[in-house]
């Protein structure tokens, strides 16, 4: 459980709609979100959230004109990772179901932003990625998910649709041939993987460091990627 510590400043707080509390704490040149009182996610641990971009469109390849759909926004760094590799052709949506995370960016953190939401590729939608996934049919070459801890509805119920066998064949048809589905987590889950290959996916599943500084005597923090391709 997280607690706060001497230099911890409370910024703001929001609420998940029908789901949990979160809180936006500032030390120094450092942010973290709190899922209640979960560490969700920080800027000085985000080499898994880079990689979620990176490693995605590295699988995409030299497809014309891609379109991503990021769900959610959260510090921004997996869509940043994604504008820094895409060519000016690209169209990234982003939905963001919280509109103080996107307030956050636009105040408290615009240096770490970066300007990224006001990129000419970036579309922002203040709405359920799943709503998006459900209505698009072939629409994405790529679906990039790190709104939980992993494959399970964690900053509210409802997200487990997501990863449901009915969430993933929507997945499916919202993503063009080839397109992938990439999941970030905090931990393996062997049934999860069984889901996706059950809904016809080719799955990869990827180990890769988090970015924190490891104890003394400890591994380096690893975290999964599941990468999802529709045949």
């Amino acid at each position: 459980m997280w607690e706060l510590e001497d230099g911890d400043e409370l910024i703001d707080t929001a609420r998940v709609p029908n789901g949990a509390r979160l809180r936006l704490v500032r030390n120094g040149e450092d942010f973290v979100i709190l899922l209640d009182r979960n560490e969700l996610m920080s800027t000085d641990v985000c080499a898994s959230e880079v990689a979620l971009a990176v490693m995605t469109c590295e699988r995409l390849g030299a497809r014309p004109a891609p379109q991503l759909l990021i769900g959610g926004y959260g510090l921004g760094f997996t869509l940043r990772a994604a504008l820094a590799v895409l060519d000016s052709t690209a169209s990234v949506t982003v939905a963001e179901i919280v509109p103080e995370i996107v307030a956050w960016a636009r105040g408290a953190m615009h240096r770490i932003t970066a300007g990224c939401l006001d990129d000419p590729r970036v579309q922002l939608v203040h709405d359920d990625v799943a709503m998006l996934i459900d209505a698009a049919r072939g629409g994405y070459d790529a679906i990039l998910l790190d709104v939980d801890n992993g494959p399970e509805g964690l900053t509210r119920s409802v997200n487990d649709w997501l990863y449901s066998e009915n969430g993933l064949e929507a997945a499916s048809r919202a993503l063009s041939p080839g397109g992938v589905l990439a999941v970030w987590s905090a931990f393996r889950d062997e049934t999860f993987v069984a889901l996706l290959e059950k809904t016809g996916f080719t799955v990869e599943v990827v180990n890769v460091e988090a970015g924190e500084e490891p104890r003394p005597g400890k591994d380096p923090l690893q975290h999964v990627i599941f990468f999802a391709t529709k045949g």
